[in-house]
C-alpha cells in the first residue's frame, strides 16, 4: 500500500459516453485509475489489475490503466476520470456542495475484489 493524491478530470471517452450513464461503454470510460509506472511497481500491479483506493470519505475498486508515457502522472499522483467511481473517494469542499476534484489524499493497494458495475456501485 502507498499513499497517493487523487486528481480527477474529464476525458474524451468519459465525455463521449456521459449521456449513457448505465452503459458498458460509460462504465469502461470511468472505472479505472492511471498511475505512474514506478508506483505500479511499488504495489505490484500491471495494466488491467485491480486496486482499491481509500480516502477519508470512502473507497472504490478500480482497474489500473497505464497512461501514455507523455501523459504519465508524477509518482504519488493517480488520475481517476470524473464519474461515479471517482465520487466514492472525493469529498465536498467547505460545505459548498462542490466536490473536491483535485488533491484528495488516499491510499492505494492491489486487491482481488471485483470492480462493481455502475448499478451495483450506486446501490451500495
Amino acid at each position: 500500500m502507498i499513499e497517493v493524491v487523487v486528481i480527477t478530470g474529464r476525458t474524451t471517452e468519459q465525455g463521449m459516453t456521459i449521456d449513457e450513464k448505465l452503459s458498458e461503454a460509460y462504465m469502461k470510460a470511468v472505472n479505472y485509475c492511471e498511475m505512474n509506472e514506478k508506483d505500479m511497481e511499488k504495489i505490484g500491479v500491471k495494466e488491467g489489475d485491480r486496486v482499491i483506493v481509500r480516502s477519508e470519505v470512502g473507497e472504490v475498486v478500480l482497474y489500473v490503466k497505464k497512461p501514455e508515457v507523455d501523459l504519465q502522472p508524477p509518482e504519488g499522483i493517480i488520475f481517476i476520470p470524473m464519474g461515479p467511481y471517482a465520487n466514492r473517494v472525493v469529498g465536498i469542499l467547505n460545505g459548498s456542495g462542490t466536490p473536491q476534484y483535485k488533491g484528495v489524499k488516499a491510499t492505494i493497494e492491489k486487491t482481488d475484489k471485483n470492480v462493481l458495475s455502475i448499478e451495483e456501485l450506486i446501490s451500495t
